[in-house]
């Protein structure tokens, strides 16, 4: 059971769907897959209590650089100072 019928951001109807989530910590990212309630007019997401808490430990342990459960995914890259169009700048 849902603790919301309908979406308490803009009242639309919501429905239980599989998405990805993306955690950052200590400049670490990890990518997840997760239910949520969401909902169908604006895209608000609404987590099940022990899915924010796994959210809270995750950020934690890429905080504390411990890895033992994470899975090498690709590679990370922002842009360098040369990039051509000022608007978009380094996240370093």
């Amino acid at each position: 059971m849902r603790p919301f019928d309908k979406c308490p951001v803009c009242g639309g109807d919501l429905e239980n769907k599989r998405v990805e989530k993306i955690l950052q910590g200590g400049g670490n990212t990890v990518s997840i897959k997760v239910f949520a309630a969401v909902c169908l007019h604006c895209g608000e997401r609404l987590y099940p209590e022990a899915v924010i808490r796994s959210f809270e430990d995750i950020r934690g342990k890429l905080q504390q650089k411990e890895f033992s459960h994470f899975l090498p995914l690709g590679q990370s890259f922002t842009v360098d100072s040369d990039w051509p169009n000022e608007a978009v700048q380094s996240i370093t």
